[in-house]
C-alpha cells in the first residue's frame, strides 16, 4: 500500500472498532516510517503500534514514528525456536534472553505499552518460552505474544500451550497474553479460538485473512465466531462494529487489488448465496435454516438466491417476483424448464439470462407464431465450406432444408429461406453478450423486410448461430402476423364495398 492508502485503511479500521492497529515496521523503509507517523497523527481511538526487532536502532526509529500518536505501543520481537536461533540469529538461548530483556527496557522509555513476541513460539521449547516471557514481564512487558509463525500448531496443543504459559507467567505478573496465528495448514482461526479458550485476551488478526504466505488469522472469522457461538464464548466480546466488516473488506480489496475468494467465510460473494433448491426453500421460509448469521449483521447487502441447475421452482418464482415479473404457475413452469436446460450449458445464470428466457417463453406469445425452429445444425472451419441444415415447424407440417454459405450464420439463413420458400431482405443484424463470462448468452437482433412489411426479431442462446436462427424466425413470424392482419383488413374493406 502507498502511504495514503495505509491512512485510508487505518481510518476504516478505526471505524470498524479495532483496539490496536499495528501500522508498520518503521526501520524497514522511509515509506513505512512515514505511514506509521501519518497514521499516528490521524487516529483518535485505537492504540497505534509499531514493530521493531530487539535492536536499539529499530526501537528508537519506531518511537520517532509514533511520536504524534495519542496512545503508543512498541512491539518488539525475537525468535526463540532452536532452528531460528541456530540458523537465522546464530545466537544462544542466553544471548536471545539478554537481547529481549534489554529491548523491552528500552521500549518502555518511549511507549505507553510494550508488547514482546517470541517468534516461532510454537516450535520453541516450552520451558524456554516460560523463562523468556517471565523475564520480559519482570522488566515491564505489558503484552506477551505467542506467534504460530509458520502455521504449524494444532488447536488442541495450542490450547494447552497457552494455558500452561498463562499459569506459569501469572507467578511473576499479569500481562495480557496474545496469540498470532498463520494459516499454512488452514488452522489459523481454529488455533486463535483455541488460544482464547486457553487464556489469551488479545488476538492478532488481519482483515480478509491477508498476510505472509497463506495469510494470517481472519479478523472477520474470529469476531463472528465469538459472536455466533456464545455457548462457548459467553465470557468474551469484541468492540468490533460488525456492520462495518463487509465495507472494510471491500475497501481493502480495492486498495490491494487482491480479490476475496468467492467462498471466503463471512466476506466472500458466495458467503450468503444459495443455489441448491433444498437450501433455497429453507432460506425463503426461515433464513436461520441455512444461515447461522444474518448478512446485514456484517454489512453484507443481503442473502442471494442464485438460480442454477440445483434451484427449485419456488426459488425461481421468488426471483422472478423480485425482478418484477408476475407470472402464472404455468408460465413459471415453462420458464423453469428452460432455465434448467440453460443451467446445464452455463456455469452461472445471470438476471439477464432469466429475462431473456422470460421473453422467449412468455412475452413473445409463442402460441400465435406460425413458424418454430426445431433444430439448426451447421459445420464450418478454415478448410470447410460452411453448411447448415434446419428443421422448422410450419403449423402442423415439418419442413427441412440444407444450404451452404459464406459462414455458418449465412448458411443457416439461406437454409431457412429455402425451407420456407421466402427471400426477405436483411436490413440489420447485430449481436451482443447479455451476461458475463465466456459461456455468456448471446442476443442477436435482426430486421427483415418482405415487400412493404418489415419487422425485427430477437434470438437468445449460448450459441450465437442458434441465436441468429431464432432471431430470423422471430422476425419472419412478426412479418407473417402483420401481413395476415393487413390481408384481413383488406378483405374486410372489400366486403364492406
Amino acid at each position: 500500500m502507498t502511504i495514503d492508502e495505509k491512512v485510508k485503511m487505518a481510518l476504516a479500521l478505526e471505524k470498524l472498532g479495532v483496539d490496536i492497529i499495528e501500522a508498520g515496521f518503521p526501520i524497514t523503509s522511509e515509506g513505512d516510517f512515514q505511514a506509521v507517523r501519518e497514521i499516528s497523527q490521524v487516529l483518535e481511538k485505537p492504540v497505534v503500534c509499531a514493530l521493531a526487532r530487539c535492536e536499539e536502532q529499530d526501537i528508537e526509529r519506531a518511537a520517532e514514528a509514533l511520536a504524534p500518536a495519542k496512545r503508543k505501543r512498541i512491539h518488539v520481537f525475537i525468535a526463540t525456536s532452536e532452528i531460528h536461533m541456530k540458523y537465522k540469529l546464530r545466537l544462544s538461548e542466553e544471548e536471545v534472553l539478554e537481547k529481549a530483556v534489554k529491548a523491552v527496557k528500552l521500549a518502555k522509555k518511549y511507549a505507553d505499552e510494550v508488547e514482546f513476541s517470541a517468534e516461532d513460539a510454537t516450535r520453541s521449547d516450552p520451558d524456554f518460552l516460560i523463562k523468556i516471557f517471565s523475564e520480559v514481564v519482570k522488566v515491564g512487558a505489558d503484552v506477551i505474544n505467542v506467534p504460530d509463525t509458520v502455521g504449524y500448531t494444532l488447536p488442541f496443543e495450542f490450547f494447552e500451550l497457552i494455558k500452561r504459559l498463562k499459569e506459569a507467567i501469572s507467578q511473576v505478573g499479569n500481562p495480557i497474553i496474545s496469540v498470532h496465528c498463520h494459516n499454512d495448514l488452514g488452522l489459523a482461526t481454529a488455533n486463535t479460538l483455541a488460544g482464547i479458550l486457553g487464556g489469551a485476551r488479545q488476538c492478532e488478526v488481519a482483515l480478509n485473512g491477508i498476510g505472509e504466505r497463506a495469510g494470517n488469522t481472519s479478523l472477520e472469522e474470529v469476531v463472528m465466531a465469538i459472536r455466533t457461538r456464545k455457548d462457548f464464548f459467553s465470557k468474551f466480546y469484541t468492540t468490533i462494529n460488525t456492520k462495518e466488516i463487509y465495507p472494510a473488506s471491500r475497501l481493502l480489496s480495492k486498495i490491494t487489488g487482491v480479490q476475496v475468494p468467492p467462498n471466503k467465510a463471512i466476506v466472500g460473494q458466495n458467503a450468503f448465496a444459495h443455489e441448491a433448491g433444498i437450501h433455497q426453500d429453507g432460506v425463503l421460509k426461515n433464513p436461520l435454516t441455512y444461515e447461522i448469521m444474518r448478512p446485514e449483521d456484517v454489512g453484507f447487502p443481503s442473502s442471494q438466491i442464485v438460480i442454477g441447475k440445483h434451484s427449485g421452482r419456488h426459488a425461481l418464482a421468488k426471483k422472478l417476483a423480485e425482478m418484477g415479473y408476475e407470472l402464472s404457475a404455468e408460465e413459471v413452469k415453462a420458464v423453469y424448464k428452460k432455465i434448467k436446460e440453460l443451467a446445464d450449458k452455463k456455469k452461472r445464470i445471470y438476471d439477464e439470462d432469466i429475462e431473456a428466457v422470460v421473453f422467449e417463453e412468455v412475452l413473445k406469445t409463442q402460441k400465435e407464431d406460425r413458424y418454430e425452429l426445431i433444430s439448426a445444425n451447421f459445420a464450418g472451419g478454415t478448410e470447410l465450406v460452411p453448411t447448415a441444415t434446419v428443421v422448422i415447424r410450419d403449423g402442423d407440417k415439418i419442413r427441412r432444408a440444407f444450404a451452404s454459405g459464406d459462414g455458418p450464420v449465412d448458411a443457416v439463413y439461406k437454409a431457412i429461406q429455402s425451407c420456407l420458400a421466402i427471400s426477405p431482405e436483411l436490413v440489420d443484424y447485430s449481436v451482443k453478450s447479455i451476461s458475463g463470462g465466456t459461456d455468456a448468452q448471446g442476443e442477436v437482433s435482426v430486421v427483415l423486410k418482405i415487400g412493404n412489411v418489415s419487422a425485427n426479431g430477437i434470438g437468445v442462446s449460448t450459441d450465437i448461430v442458434v441465436a441468429s436462427a431464432k432471431a430470423f424466425i422471430s422476425a419472419i413470424n412478426r412479418i407473417e402476423k402483420v401481413s395476415r392482419i393487413k390481408r384481413n383488413l383488406s378483405l374486410s374493406e372489400s366486403r364492406a364495398l
